[in-house]
């Protein structure tokens, strides 16, 4: 059986922790951070992890990761 194709996309976006578990960036960090409080800046910029129902999708992109 051939090996399976990573999305790349799904690769640049995700990243597995040393438990397993999936680990995301934040979105609504890119532009229009004027009228964004410094305290939401902020805690947009620590990455958090992907919820139990995304899990098995998000693996199945990323299956060598």
């Amino acid at each position: 059986m051939p090996k399976m194709k990573t999305n790349r996309g799904a690769a640049k976006r995700f990243r597995k922790t040393g438990t397993g578990k999936i680990r995301r960036g934040k979105a609504f960090r890119s532009h229009i951070l004027t009228k964004k409080s410094t305290k939401r800046k902020r805690n947009l910029r620590s990455a958090t992890i992907i919820s139990g129902r995304d899990e098995k999708n998000v693996s199945r992109l990323i299956p060598y990761l």
